[in-house]
């Protein structure tokens, strides 16, 4: 069940790398983010049963999933993903056929760059194909956000969904999270590369505090709704919310200013991004970091060591965190004619200061989700 050979399609979804807008897709907001090489390949066949047979190309896991009783698919560890997936495509409305699928993950595990949205957008793409359909990706990203709230229990906003399915190759995407419009932007870096530098620390967002954090913004809109017409908090200027600073517990009102703050960012890096103003768009990430560090407190001793280590490299123009948080992967904005020392000083200061090995990624920037048959 192993050779690729055997199947019929060949589907893959990106891992994707947001640039700015962190922890704002789930408050309304403006985030950009860009669909990476970085690959999760399902190959799929249709097989003619009831059941939905999973095999992994690094797993020695063999699952088979009834397509007639998939919710009690939830608590599987490596299949619930999947069992989402076909669980929400069915209940959209469409045809669910008996297929056997082959998964091919190479975006890391625990890295921040969406390994759980890649193996759900291309598990729908490969469904979609087995029962004779083309799949859209716009649906195939709102539903891929369902299982993740549903199956997987991360109460994620659609961004990693969004990015994995819709990316396009050399473009960031500026998506609004309230309204779905994206714009795609094309990315010259000119004289400077990005850099993504995974900490190497394991990170789970359910066990982790991303829910709590979406919680407490739940809380800052809900409050601050009784005296503004609004339906997120990506709706409040800035200067509106420090008028209302005192009808918010200082906690709520942390996380709510990182959140406006933060959308501000999104607006002027898309600005700096289009008139390839690097060195602009650099302090806008690091500003990005300080808050997620300070106000969001969601980064921690690895990613802060990291981001540091870049600060004070004479190369590097910018860096923050990316993804959830509590571990994961910074992304750098550094010159080109220096990467190579960067990586070299940055791993080996961050290796001193918290005893992992950073991994660094060649990642180019992507299409989201293609398809072809075999």
């Amino acid at each position: 069940m192993t050779d690729k050979n055997d199947y019929r399609f060949e589907v893959s979804a990106a891992g994707r790398v947001n640039l700015i807008g962190e922890h704002v897709d789930y408050c309304g907001g403006k985030v950009l983010p860009c669909a990476l090489s970085l690959k999760c390949t399902v190959y799929a066949r249709p097989n003619g049963t009831d059941f939905i047979n999973l095999a992994w190309t690094d797993l020695p896991d063999r699952i088979a999933l009834d397509i007639r009783d998939l919710i009690k698919y939830g608590n599987l560890q490596h299949a619930r993903y999947q069992a989402g997936c076909a669980y929400f495509w069915h209940k959209a409305g469409h045809e669910l056929k008996g297929c056997d699928l082959l998964i091919d993950c190479k975006v890391p595990f625990g890295s921040g760059l969406s390994s759980s949205a890649a193996i759900e957008v291309a598990t729908i793409g490969a469904l979609a194909l087995s029962a004779g359909e083309t799949p859209d990706p716009v649906e195939v990203a709102l539903l891929a956000q369902k299982a993740e709230h549903e199956f997987a229990g991360v109460n994620c906003g659609i961004m990693d969904q969004y990015a994995s399915a819709c990316g396009k190759k050399n473009h960031a995407m500026l998506l609004d999270c309230k309204t779905l419009e994206c714009r795609q932007i094309p990315i010259d870096t000119g004289e400077y590369s990005l850099v993504i530098i995974n900490t190497n620390k394991p990170h789970n967002l359910v066990e982790s505090k991303y829910n709590e954090r979406r919680a407490e913004t739940e809380t800052a809109l809900s409050i601050l709704k009784r005296s503004l017409e609004i339906d997120c908090l990506a709706d409040v200027d800035p200067s509106v919310l420090e008028e209302h600073k005192a009808s918010l517990p200082p906690t709520v009102f942390r996380r709510a200013k990182h959140v406006v703050d933060e959308c501000e960012r999104v607006r002027l890096a898309a600005e700096a991004m289009q008139r390839g103003d690097m060195e602009c768009f650099g302090k806008l990430l690091t500003r990005s970091h300080v808050s997620l560090a300070e106000l969001y407190e969601v980064t921690g001793k690895e990613l802060d060591s990291l981001a540091h280590a870049a600060w004070e490299h004479p190369a590097c123009t910018g860096a923050r965190m990316t993804g959830g948080g509590f571990g994961g992967c910074t992304v750098n904005l550094v010159r080109t004619n220096a990467v190579e020392d960067f990586k070299e000083k940055v791993c080996l200061r961050y290796k001193r200061e918290t005893g992992y090995t950073a991994v660094c990624y060649n990642a180019q920037i992507s299409n989201g989700l293609v398809y072809n048959e075999i």
